[in-house]
């Protein structure tokens, strides 16, 4: 039986299911919601760490952007780390790395601890994030089951930054922000526990080394871009710093590409993003991915800064979000084996744009219940059934040894579109609300305006995005019949495919 392969083969030569998969997809769940939550978890709390730590204005984004430039730049080298090393082995060894160095923040005296804190808490969510998806591609082989483990996956994904703020919001107001962090510990723990015992260990079949010109130059670069993102807001696209990141990123990634296609065993085979369905599917995550968090981020000003919601209040407003995430992915686990994928992602980031397009619409004077609420539950159905096919396909057709760094891309585009989009709509929102304040006489109607203009042209840029995500996947992401075996009726998977290929 192949290392790859997580199934019994039975006497008459099929695959029987590995029997503890629905198990191995519950700790798989646990532990992708404390990664994605954990990223938004802080924001609600920041306040009250900013001011227990005396973190100055300057410097509290890096709470954030620690933890986001750490996971988004060390995911590729996470993901070829758990392909050869075994992925349950490095799942929780992440599982454990995260509890540590979240205890670390929680129990933090100053603010240099807090972000070394958050810095290592994303390098191990680095690791950590494609060894789960990795997992679950190769536990998951039946094609109604894996859409029904990738309706989960999706869920959870999509849902976390909303619960994250809701739980921000009640433990910072009934305990301390300390526990956004210490949470984790207990969690992690008990994951990695039940992580031994019950999933199987998977591997790629031949080792080659870690290609370590290509991990030091996608590294570096990937750091540098997001960085550099995260210096526009305050030092402007046009300072020598911003533009020396930029640069900087562009050579180092681009020496990155000479590296990998020259390689003999390249950390990134070109093969995992040069077919033209899953190119498509991680473009469109990217994207996907630079729209959203802004989402959050303005909503959450609008509401505090707008309505003066408190924090627990606000991060109750989001609730819906959540609800409407798991609604759409529990519908398009069920409908992604009759449809294929492009019908989905398509409605549902048509749905998805609609939506930021209305909350666009917002002034001084609106209501959540009027204003919010809908748009909210239209954002969320749509993402909810893009989530699902969206990494399902983004794995499709994968080699089963590359199945950890095709994992760590669809975290990659997510993670760094998030970091890239908030820099650059933040940038958007300040610039608009500048201008608006220049050509009217400064009050405070007027200043309340101005910030509900710059959230609002936000929300028309974050539409675009969408909007432009939905063109590419028409383009990119083939009909039913690519995806669908002829006459079977089910969505194939990576697994499956492959060997009805070769027989053919």
């Amino acid at each position: 039986m192949s290392i790859d392969t997580l199934d019994e083969v039975l006497p008459d030569g099929e695959v029987a299911p590995d029997p503890k998969r629905f198990w191995s997809l519950a700790i798989i769940a646990i532990a992708q919601l404390m990664i994605v939550l954990d990223a938004s978890v802080v924001v609600v709390a920041l306040p009250s760490a900013q001011h227990a730590l005396h973190i100055s204005i300057a410097n509290r984004q890096w709470v954030i952007g620690a933890y986001t430039l750490a996971f988004g730049s060390l995911l590729l080298l996470g993901g070829r780390i758990a392909d050869y090393l075994g992925r349950r082995r490095m799942f929780i060894v992440g599982l454990l790395g995260f509890g540590v160095a979240s205890a670390l923040g929680g129990l933090a005296q100053n603010q240099a601890m807090l972000f070394g804190a958050r810095a290592l808490q994303g390098a191990f969510a680095a690791v950590m994030a494609p060894a789960a998806l990795s997992l679950l591609t190769v536990t998951f082989t039946e094609a109604r089951e894996r859409a029904r483990a990738f309706g989960v996956y999706g869920a959870v994904a999509g849902s976390g930054a909303a619960i994250g703020l809701v739980l921000g919001g009640v433990l910072t107001q009934f305990a301390s922000w300390r526990w956004t962090l210490l949470i984790n510990v207990p969690i992690a723990l008990f994951a990695a526990i039940a992580a031994r015992q019950v999933i199987t260990e998977s591997r790629a079949a031949a080792k080659h080394g870690y290609d370590l010109p290509g991990a030091a130059t996608a590294t570096g670069g990937l750091f540098l871009l997001v960085y550099g993102f995260t210096m526009v807001a305050s030092h402007g696209w046009g300072s020598t710093l911003t533009v020396s990141l930029f640069a900087g990123a562009i050579v180092l990634l681009g020496a990155f590409v000479a590296i990998e296609l020259r390689a003999p065993h390249p950390l990134l085979p070109m093969r995992v993003v040069l077919e033209k369905r899953r190119g498509g599917s991680l473009l469109a995550s990217l994207l996907v991915g630079c729209a959203m968090l802004g989402t959050f981020l303005f909503l959450t000003y609008f509401l505090q800064g707008t309505l003066g919601y408190s924090a627990l209040k606000t991060g109750f407003a989001f609730l819906p979000f959540s609800a409407g995430i798991i609604v759409g992915a529990g519908t398009a686990s069920r409908i992604l084996p009759r449809s294929g994928p492009r019908a989905l992602m398509v409605t549902g980031l048509s749905m998805a744009t609609l939506g930021l397009l209305w909350f666009s619409r917002l002034g001084v004077h609106s209501t959540y219940a009027v204003h919010i609420l809908l748009p909210e539950i239209v954002v969320s159905i749509g993402m909810g059934l893009v989530f699902v096919p969206m990494n399902s396909t983004s794995l499709y057709g994968v080699d089963p040894q590359d199945a950890g760094v095709a994992s760590a891309l669809v975290n990659t585009t997510q993670q760094v579109g998030g970091a890239l989009g908030t820099a650059f709509l933040n940038t958007v929102a300040a610039s608009v609300t500048v201008t608006y304040l220049a050509s009217r006489i400064s009050s405070t109607s007027v200043v309340r305006a101005a910030a509900v203009h710059g959230y609002t042209t936000a929300f028309e840029v974050s539409a675009l995005l969408v909007a432009l995500s939905a063109v590419v996947v028409a383009i990119f992401i083939g009909p039913k019949s690519s995806h669908v075996l002829a006459g079977e009726g089910e969505f194939t998977t990576p697994l499956e495919l492959q060997p009805k290929l070769v027989n053919r």
